[in-house]
């Protein structure tokens, strides 16, 4: 694991298309810098569970099949990113997720001072390879064993190593879920690219390395954007 810049990181948003490693890379990040992951999923289960004034708005919209608007998110955000564990910096994981959000966030944070402003790293995975990722999936209903039938196969096809118990696919591991999701992720996530490259704060890492070179080029990138 790289050694921990001297300098605090900021807010980091870590962008990438699903099954790029995001979450692996959130936690790598977390661990070598100490500082916290910012999930916007996570913010309305905890705003609800703990029945605060915006968790239960969010629940009432959610209940009535409504999104969750944006202006609801924000202040969810707002009141995270006071807590004292984001001093030295972020992680944010969904969240800006469209441009509207990006101005809102970017905005926050120039009001607080001596702020860092947010720097976007892309991890960056070639289609095929994500599809391989997520359509290759299985998992051993019994013992829990992960396996990817292209990257990580079994000893013997479609059965568990551990068990012998045939595997199986997560109903939205599927090429049509997965180009669903390709589409949604590409027409909200392109406008916040742009954004940040239009504002010199943005940089795309290769995601097809190890996991560790990964990690390490993700830093380098956060250090070469602080400057």
């Amino acid at each position: 694991m790289p050694e921990e810049p001297k300098r605090a990181p900021g807010p980091i948003l870590l962008l990438g298309a699903p099954g790029v490693g995001k979450g692996t890379q959130a936690k790598e990040l977390m661990a070598s810098w100490g500082i916290p992951q910012i999930s916007t999923g996570d913010l309305l289960r905890e705003n609800k569970q703990s029945g605060t004034e915006l968790g239960l708005a969010a629940k009432q919209l959610m209940e009535a099949g409504r999104l969750v608007p944006d202006e609801l998110v924000n202040q969810m955000v707002a009141v995270r990113l006071e807590a004292p564990d984001t001093v030295r910096g972020y992680i944010l994981d969904g969240f800006p997720r469209t441009l509207g959000q990006a101005n809102w966030v970017d905005a926050h944070i120039a009001t607080e001072p001596k702020a860092l402003p947010i720097v976007a790293v892309s991890i960056r995975v070639e289609y095929t390879q994500l599809l391989r990722r997520i359509t290759g999936r299985r998992n051993c209903p019994v013992c829990g064993s992960i396996y990817n039938i292209y990257l990580q196969p079994p000893k013997v096809d479609e059965l568990c190593d551990l068990d012998g118990t045939p595997l199986v696919r997560r109903s939205d591991d599927t090429e049509e879920v997965f180009e669903e999701r390709m589409r949604t992720y590409d027409s909200l996530t392109a406008p916040v690219v742009e954004h940040y490259r239009a504002l010199g704060r943005f940089e795309e890492v290769d995601g097809e390395q190890p996991v560790s070179a990964v990690t390490a080029s993700v830093m380098a990138a956060v250090m070469r954007l602080r400057g």
